[in-house]
C-alpha cells in the first residue's frame, strides 16, 4: 500500500486525520523498509514495540499490519512517540523516533502554511525519512522468545487462583504465580471485593462477628 491507502485505513477508526496518525504511518513504513519488508508479513516475522498509545499507533498498525490480537504489537507506554521494529527471523532490531526538531522542520518544509498543525499535516506526508526520523540499532533486554512466549499455555496462579495464559507465570519459591501476585500490579483489591461479596453482604458478615 502507498501512504494514501495506509492513511485511509488508519482513518477507519477515526473521524478525522491528524499529524500523529501520519507520523505513525510514516514510522511504520520506515521500519518496514529498514527491515527489508516490502509488504506487511503474513507470518509473525515482524514484532513491533510502541512506546505510546493513541492515534499514533493506529497509523503504525495500518502501515505494518501488526496488531495486539496477532501478538505482533506490544505497547510499552513510556509516553514517547517511538517504535522498535524486530525481525523475528534474524533478531535485527531498530528503534525509530522523530527528530527532536521535527515540528520546526515541518514548518520550514511548508513555509507558506503559517498554521503549525496544517504544516505538520502536509509536511509529514512528503518529507524524506532522514529529515523526519532518527534510526538507532538496539538490543532487546528481553529475548524475542520470552516476549512472544508460548501461546496457548495455561496454568493456575498458586496465590490468587486465576488462570495465567501464554507462559506469563513467575516461579516463586517453587510455585508458579501471576505477575500481580509476584509484584505490585496496576490495581489493588478492595476488601469487600476480595471476599467475593457485595458491600451489603460484607457489612452483614462484619455485623455477625
Amino acid at each position: 500500500m502507498n501512504l494514501a491507502q495506509i492513511l485511509e485505513k488508519s482513518m477507519q477508526d477515526h473521524d478525522h486525520l491528524c499529524p500523529r496518525q501520519i507520523l505513525g504511518a510514516r514510522i511504520g513504513m520506515a521500519g518496514m523498509k529498514a527491515l527489508n519488508f516490502t509488504e506487511p508479513p503474513k507470518k509473525k516475522e515482524l514484532l513491533i514495540i510502541s512506546e505510546t498509545d493513541g492515534c499514533f499507533v493506529d497509523g503504525v498498525i495500518a502501515a505494518t499490519g501488526c496488531t495486539v490480537g496477532h501478538r505482533t504489537l506490544r505497547v510499552e507506554d513510556y509516553g514517547k512517540v517511538a517504535v522498535t521494529f524486530v525481525d523475528t527471523r534474524t533478531g535485527y532490531t531498530i528503534r525509530i523516533a522523530p527528530r527532536l526538531d521535527i515540528r520546526e522542520r515541518a514548518s520550514a518544509f511548508v513555509p507558506n502554511e503559517p498554521r503549525h498543525y496544517f504544516a505538520q499535516m502536509q509536511a509529514y506526508q512528503s518529507m524524506p525519512d532522514e529529515e523526519m526520523f532518527t534510526f538507532t540499532e538496539v538490543e532487546l533486554l528481553t529475548s524475542i522468545e520470552k516476549i512472544v512466549s508460548r501461546p496457548g499455555m495455561r496454568i493456575i496462579c498458586g496465590v490468587c487462583g486465576e488462570e495465567i495464559m501464554n507462559d506469563r507465570g513467575i516461579l516463586h519459591e517453587g510455585v508458579i504465580i501471576c505477575n500481580t501476585c509476584a509484584k505490585m500490579g496496576y490495581y489493588r483489591v478492595n476488601r469487600c471485593s476480595s471476599l467475593g461479596s457485595s458491600p451489603i453482604q460484607f457489612a452483614e458478615k462484619e455485623n455477625q462477628g
